[in-house]
């Protein structure tokens, strides 16, 4: 697949998966009942799950990976910490106190993330 159109697919991917994260981060708040919809259990798994695709694929077209290059690795990272906040916020935090501390850590980690991609730097403020 060529390069604009791997970037623009996980670019997408990234912003679907960010506006489901927060949908549900909201109905969580909410403690909404829709939030066990069969459709919102799955669509995030796919999403996700193409998200990381088209970033191997990536990594792979422009010949740069974890481990090698920091600002991936950072990412690499980050995505990591992004997956245990985001499941502490919508299904293991024990309080609302935690799950909407989690929540909000998780945006904050994402916001690093999408710095991270744009600066190709592991501290982009700098």
């Amino acid at each position: 697949m060529h390069y604009l159109a791997l970037k623009h697919l996980h670019m997408s991917c990234a912003g679907l998966s960010l506006a489901l994260f927060v949908y549900r981060g909201l109905l969580m708040l909410r403690a909404s009942p829709r939030l066990q919809q069969k459709w919102l259990r799955i669509l995030p798994h796919v999403v996700d799950t193409t998200l990381l695709g088209s970033a191997i694929a990536l990594t792979v077209t422009i010949g740069q990976y974890p481990f090698v290059n920091g600002w991936l690795t950072a990412k690499l990272g980050a995505l990591l910490l992004y997956i245990v906040l985001g499941t502490i916020a919508l299904k293991r935090g024990k309080t609302m106190a935690t799950r909407r501390s989690a929540f909000i850590a998780a945006l904050a980690v994402f916001a690093y993330i999408v710095s991270v991609a744009i600066s190709k730097q592991a501290l982009p403020i700098t």
